[in-house]
């Protein structure tokens, strides 16, 4: 029989995890009813909603339930909440280092501006590092639907920040909208306040979107860039480089990218050579956290402990902890594949 480990015991770092979407879905009903706000019905069942954002209709839908679950977050209180919760999650699947992603523009209206909103944002994530013992830190990420200005207030917003919590600079939301290179004056202030380049690519588009986010915004990690597998000569580029992808199979999934788990090319980038970091993206609609995304690579692609445990390990290089939480971190990892392994069935 074969034996295999407890992947939520495996040492790993988290490092594709939106504020909002990091929610549980009792919280977001707790808060909703705190606040009374109506919730579509999508989001009061215990069910992950049905998505499908592979056109403008899916993504809206997909957007609009985003949004109606980020109206629920209203005071400090539960940004605090929110953030300490995300922490639990993550250290309950093994994680010891988590960057959460978000747009503060978000929740300034509501929280007393932007400043005021990035200060209660990061102030939280410090109390919960030093309560949970998890190391948590905040990447920025500008909003491709909305002008490349903004993207510069965020950009030098966040490198002002930067001695705060803030390690990296973002750019989410649909990227068949707003050219990669139309927010390369943004990418560029955060590079050069020393903050790491991680903007989405290669999801929802096909390579062209990777290599945009390469040469337009001196990315060192994509976030997704899975369709970079449809161009072997940009797998090369990638694994050269050491350009880390961070795949979030179940949201890949869900979104339609892919239609089934076996779809989501993640061997064909492990053997490539591309690193990657397995993500959860926004468990509250996707109905999965960090381990389950290591269970996908186990059962559907047939990873071993040993390539899990690589996994891992490319996780915590791509991150921006310090080198010696790196280092306890990858001395886990190979504990815990020394470790005794229980029969399939049995952990």
């Amino acid at each position: 029989m074969e034996r295999v480990r407890d992947v939520s015991e495996l040492p790993k770092a988290h490092l594709h995890l939106h504020f909002t979407g990091s929610m549980r879905h009792t919280t977001l009903l707790e808060l909703a009813d705190k606040h009374g706000i109506h919730l579509p019905d999508a989001l009061t069942s215990g069910e992950p909603p049905k998505l499908r954002a592979t056109d403008e209709r899916g993504w809206f839908r997909f957007q609009r339930l985003y949004d109606a679950a980020r109206s629920c977050l209203r005071d400090p209180e539960d940004i605090r909440r929110l953030v300490r919760e995300a922490a639990e999650e993550d250290l309950k699947d093994g994680s010891g280092w988590l960057e959460i992603q978000v747009d503060p523009t978000s929740y300034a209206p509501r929280l007393g501006g932007l400043i005021p909103a990035l200060e209660i944002i990061l102030d939280a994530v410090d109390t919960t590092v030093r309560e949970t013992g998890l190391g948590m830190r905040v990447l920025v990420a500008a909003n491709r639907m909305k002008h490349p200005l903004d993207a510069r207030t965020l950009a030098r917003l966040a490198v002002r920040y930067a001695d705060q919590g803030i390690v990296g600079f973002g750019l989410s939301n649909d990227e068949r909208r707003g050219m990669a290179r139309d927010f390369d004056r943004a990418f560029a202030i955060a590079r050069e306040g020393g903050l790491l380049s991680a903007p989405h690519g290669g999801e929802l588009t096909g390579p062209a979107s990777v290599r945009d986010c390469l040469d337009d915004l001196g990315a060192s990690r994509i976030g997704h860039g899975v369709r970079a597998a449809e161009d072997p000569r940009l797998l090369k580029r990638l694994a050269d480089r050491g350009v880390t992808c961070e795949v979030c199979p179940a949201s890949n999934v869900a979104l339609g990218v892919y239609e089934k788990p076996e779809d989501v090319p993640l061997r064909t980038l492990f053997e490539a050579g591309v690193p990657m970091a397995l993500g959860a993206d926004d468990p509250l609609l996707f109905g999965s956290r960090l381990a389950a995304q290591y269970e996908i690579a186990r059962r559907h692609h047939g990873f071993t402990d040993a390539e899990l445990a690589e996994l891992a390990r490319q996780s915590i290089r791509a991150s921006a902890a310090p080198a010696d939480v790196r280092a306890k971190l990858l001395a886990g990892v190979d504990d815990w594949l020394s470790g005794p392994a229980a029969p399939r069935g049995r952990r």
